[in-house]
């Protein structure tokens, strides 16, 4: 018997088949499961805000992931959500990067981004906090809230109670003008009932430390047994659902991994070295040193992480008054404020999984259903395919990350949106619809 009978026997079989029976299509009906959705409230940092391309704007707070959320969750009974934005004639809120061309560098170079900074319009002025020095003041928000996304606000902050006067997001959401704030984040966020929540706190504990190369003794990672001390109490606190609630449910999410963002990634021993000797080709320059964060300098190694400011700074091979070109010559190495050396990255590493463990845990105590966002941006390292398209974690060609290295653009926090999604649904029994990613953008381009 031919292959080609053979062929047309199983085709007509398959024919037959499919029209003796007709397809058992379910809809799946939206249902709250044993959780309330009435009034939802994100608790977070500069992720929950919406912030990117290193500022908070209208554009971003729009595309905040609590804000898709608690669109979704309007077809299982959610009620309004209200995020904190910025008016049109501030659209620009505290300023941001803008992509604005390219380079034409000399072949087999690829192009470099022109990135400019586009002005604040939320500042209004500033105010001197003694011990802090000069603080930005921005445009008040009064209305209500749900989105309590403030960037920069680490764990060891929520219980600070001059911490309000010194956070010019925070400052802005509170009704008294810094330094006269004395309310701590977490008795803010609970002041009132709620329902449901989203917790993403920890992030800044480690990253303010790990974008700074190590460089400043004031980003150190918060004491792991004070991390632990602190989750417990914040998930304890919003279980109960605020002041006047009669309990609540919630998601958290553990921390990225933050070496795996291109703020770590992008800039490159290779490229370097590439870059210099493309454009002079007798440098020929074969080593990248840098000023570790203890001992001499010494060669770089794929190990070490050099930041995504030393590209901007535009300094490698700028010499000295020596003449010793910078970042070629160890008498002359990479400053320690644009690397991260092996050893400081361990310690991130290593503070990292033990948050993870500890948020891990407080969820288990506490029934929450957990999102785990370090496995998802591990997982987009190399590039997942989103409705048909590649999204990955390369700095601009990736659509991932935003032109700071570090924050989501809008299909980034849709992404992540419906992950928070399907942990809820899993945790709870609701089937809240998913987010359509494809309504989002990445990086935009000029």
């Amino acid at each position: 018997m031919n292959s080609k009978f053979i062929f047309r026997s199983i085709l007509a079989v398959a024919v037959v088949a499919a029209a003796s029976c007709k397809p058992d299509l379910k809809t799946i009906t939206p249902s709250k499961g044993t959780a309330d959705f009435s009034r939802y409230i994100a608790v977070g940092n500069s992720l929950t805000s919406g912030f990117a391309d290193n500022g908070l704007y209208l554009e971003g707070q729009q595309n905040s992931f609590p804000l898709m959320i608690a669109t979704q969750m309007q077809a299982v009974g959610g009620g309004t959500f209200s995020t904190p934005f910025f008016n049109a004639n501030q659209a620009d809120g505290t300023g941001h990067m803008s992509l604005t061309g390219f380079t034409t560098p000399t072949p087999p170079l690829p192009a470099d981004p022109i990135i400019t900074n586009v002005p604040a319009q939320a500042v209004i002025g500033s105010v001197t906090v003694p011990g802090f020095g000069t603080v930005p003041l921005f445009t008040k928000y009064t209305g209500d809230l749900n989105n309590y996304g403030v960037p920069g606000i680490r764990l060891n902050h929520i219980t600070l109670t001059y911490y309000g006067n010194v956070n010019p997001y925070f400052e802005r959401l509170l009704p008294n003008t810094s330094p006269a704030n004395t309310t701590p984040y977490l008795s803010f966020v609970t002041a009132k009932p709620f329902t449901f929540f989203s917790m993403w706190l920890g992030n800044n504990d480690v990253l303010g430390y790990a974008t700074g190369g190590a460089a400043t003794a004031a980003d150190l990672p918060t004491d792991k047994a004070l991390f632990t001390q602190l989750y417990n109490l914040a998930a304890g606190t919003l279980v109960k659902g605020g002041t006047g609630g009669t309990g609540a449910k919630g998601v958290v999410a553990t921390i990225p991994d933050v070496l795996s963002t291109p703020y770590f990634t992008t800039v490159t021993i290779n490229a370097i070295l590439a870059k210099v000797n493309v454009a002079n080709p007798t440098a020929n320059a074969k080593a990248v040193f840098i000023q570790p964060g203890t001992g001499s300098p010494r060669a770089a190694t794929a190990a070490d992480y050099l930041l995504l400011t030393l590209s901007s700074a535009n300094i490698i091979g700028k010499p000295n008054a020596a003449g010793q070109p910078y970042g070629l010559d160890p008498r002359n190495p990479v400053e320690s404020k644009y690397v991260l050396d092996q050893a400081e990255a361990a310690v991130i590493v290593d503070y990292t999984n033990s948050y993870n463990a500890t948020i891990k845990s407080v969820a288990a105590a506490n029934g929450l259903a957990l999102f785990d966002a370090n496995a998802l941006f591990k997982s987009y390292a190399a590039g997942r395919e989103v409705n048909g398209a590649v999204v990955s974690a390369a700095y601009i060609t990736g659509n991932l990350f935003s032109l700071d290295g570090i924050h989501l653009t809008p299909i980034g926090y849709s992404i992540v949106a419906n992950e928070f999604i399907k942990s809820i649904n899993s945790q709870y029994g609701s089937s809240i619809p998913t987010v359509d990613v494809t309504k989002y953008r990445g990086v935009k381009f000029p």
